[in-house]
């Protein structure tokens, strides 16, 4: 006959460990341990973190704060020449070449031949140097660039034939002062 086993005594905790097969117990203790190295780690990622969060925090409240208040450079003293050489620059790329372009155009005849276009920023002038054959085609392109919108006026600052040329064309030179706009 196989012996029985009679417990009369209550169900406790001890009495359970004591039944318990040592495999189950095993595996009770090792998933404690994970479970304790888990919590630990778990606090010490979270920490971590909480530590990035506020590093991050500060630094965009630094990056704020310079935003707010630049800081200030020292100004650099730019020499006299340098800023008329500047200024020179600036007031030449500002030039209204196209409505010059323009109106020099709207001006030329077949019979007067364009050699140079000089603009003088400053005074808002443009000297044109010009060929033709006779004085009165001269004249006349005087008289169309006075008719020209864009220009205030223009003066003859000097003429004189070519000798030298067989054509003997008559070289003169306009100044035109055009409209600020």
């Amino acid at each position: 006959m196989r012996p029985m086993q009679i417990d009369f005594a209550a169900a406790g905790w001890r009495r359970t460990l004591y039944r318990s097969h040592p495999l189950a117990l095993a595996a009770g203790v090792l998933g404690l341990a994970l479970l304790t190295a888990g919590g630990v780690f778990g606090v010490q990622a979270a920490q971590q973190q909480a530590a990035r969060e506020e590093n991050l925090r500060a630094q965009q409240r630094k990056q704020a704060a310079a935003v707010r208040a630049p800081e200030r450079k020292p100004e650099t003293v730019i020499p006299e020449a340098q800023a008329v050489a500047v200024n020179a620059a600036i007031l030449q790329l500002n030039l209204p070449w196209r409505d010059l372009q323009d109106a020099v155009a709207a001006a030329n005849t077949p019979a007067v031949a364009l050699l140079a276009l000089d603009p003088d920023p400053r005074k808002q002038t443009l000297k044109i140097t010009a060929e033709t054959k006779n004085s009165d085609d001269m004249v006349g392109y005087i008289e169309q660039l006075k008719q020209q919108e864009f220009f205030a006026g223009a003066a003859l600052l000097r003429h004189e034939i070519n000798d030298q040329d067989p054509n003997r064309p008559l070289r003169f030179q306009v100044e035109v002062q055009w409209r600020a706009r």
